[in-house]
């Protein structure tokens, strides 16, 4: 079994942006990030999400050893952050593949040539895909943070490639029981934004003000990561 964390940012959305990603098995963990100096937020969590897919598939960069299940296919758990990333290849890319890549709306799917990389990527896999809280404690989603914002802000970081045991990162995933305190309504996770039909999710109201300031759009705060999907869902209906 492989599991991989993966996170994005944009320095402005868009702007200078970095991804970063951990792909660890039993026994290795490996880092990865990049840069782009005009980016968004949204293209950011998919390179990270298809860059640590492609560095499993290729030998060349050093593909992981993992167990398989009997039908062989690699089986593979991803936990990130983003809703974009995580409806788009569950719910959204059959129906844009069916429709020519387009969208209900008749216009052509953004990042089309991201989306075709990561279906292309996950061919052969048996991935579980897990949608969490950004900045909520998770340590690998932390890390992966400060891996993309690090190459975003040109910040100069060691990614680590070696035993699990030598990581000195906690990223296992605790199930605890949740807090009997009710989070007040005003906490936001997330923004949501659509303009022409577009889709866009943003870690803060000033990147979404940004986007939607003195155009035609719709907007949301949404209060967890079931609350964003449903605001996507709502959208996209």
């Amino acid at each position: 079994m492989i599991t991989i964390f993966t996170d994005g940012s944009a320095r402005g959305n868009p702007g200078p942006g970095g991804w970063g990603a951990i792909v660890l098995n039993d026994d290795t963990v490996k880092e990865l990030g990049g840069r782009e100096n005009d980016t968004t937020n949204n293209i950011m969590e998919l390179t990270a999400v298809i860059s640590a897919l492609e560095y499993i598939s290729n030998p060349s960069t050093g593909s992981m050893d993992s167990p398989r299940g009997g039908s062989g296919y690699e089986e593979i758990t991803i936990y990130t952050d983003s809703a974009y990333v995580v409806n788009g290849i569950t719910r959204w890319v059959q129906g844009w593949k069916k429709n020519k890549w387009k969208t209900s709306q008749k216009e052509d799917v953004l990042n089309k040539d991201l989306w075709e990389r990561l279906d292309e990527a996950r061919k052969h896999k048996i991935i579980d895909w897990k949608l969490i809280k950004g900045h909520s404690g998770t340590a690998g989603n932390e890390r992966c943070d400060v891996i993309a914002t690090s190459f975003a802000d040109k910040v100069p970081i060691i990614l680590y490639n070696g035993s699990s045991q030598r990581y000195g990162i906690d990223v296992s995933i605790k199930e605890g029981k949740k807090s009997s305190k009710t989070k007040s309504k005003s906490n936001a996770h997330s923004y949501v934004s659509m303009v022409d039909g577009v889709i866009e999710i943003h870690k803060t109201w000033e990147e979404c003000k940004k986007r939607v300031h003195g155009v035609n759009a719709k907007y949301k705060k949404s209060t967890s990561p079931a609350d964003e999907e449903e605001i996507i869902r709502e959208y996209t209906e």
